[in-house]
Order: structure tokens, then sequence, then C-alpha cells
């Protein structure tokens, strides 16, 4: 179920590069779930990590997903 979750959520990820270079990402259904990064990959990779990170907390809190 939560592979599923984050499967479904990073599909939904939009990314934009910069115009300092970097790129930025982020999940708009799961606020405040964003990354910034030097490569397209480290962006992924970080904005992942952003939305485990949110989830384990979202949890912790009793949310639902």
């Amino acid at each position: 179920m939560l592979t599923n979750y984050i499967r479904t959520a990073m599909h939904k990820a939009t990314y934009e590069l910069l115009e300092d270079g970097t790129f930025y990402g982020e999940i708009l259904e799961c606020q405040g779930v964003w990354a910034n990064a030097t490569t397209l990959e480290a962006c992924r990779e970080d904005l992942q990590d952003t939305l485990e990170g949110w989830i384990v907390l979202g949890l912790r809190l009793g949310h639902t997903l």
C-alpha cells in the first residue's frame, strides 16, 4: 500500500528548470512537498525523500493517506 502511494504521488510530481540552472520539483497534492537540486535525478531523489518524511510525519500525527 505505501509503495503504491509513493509511486502514484511521484507520478504526479512536476519539475521545472530554474534560471539558476537547478531543478525544482513539487507534488501539489501533498502540501509542502518540494525539492530543489542541481540535477533532475537528484531533484527526484530529494523529492521522494521529502515525500516519505511527509508521510511518516502525517501518520504519526494521525492523518490518513
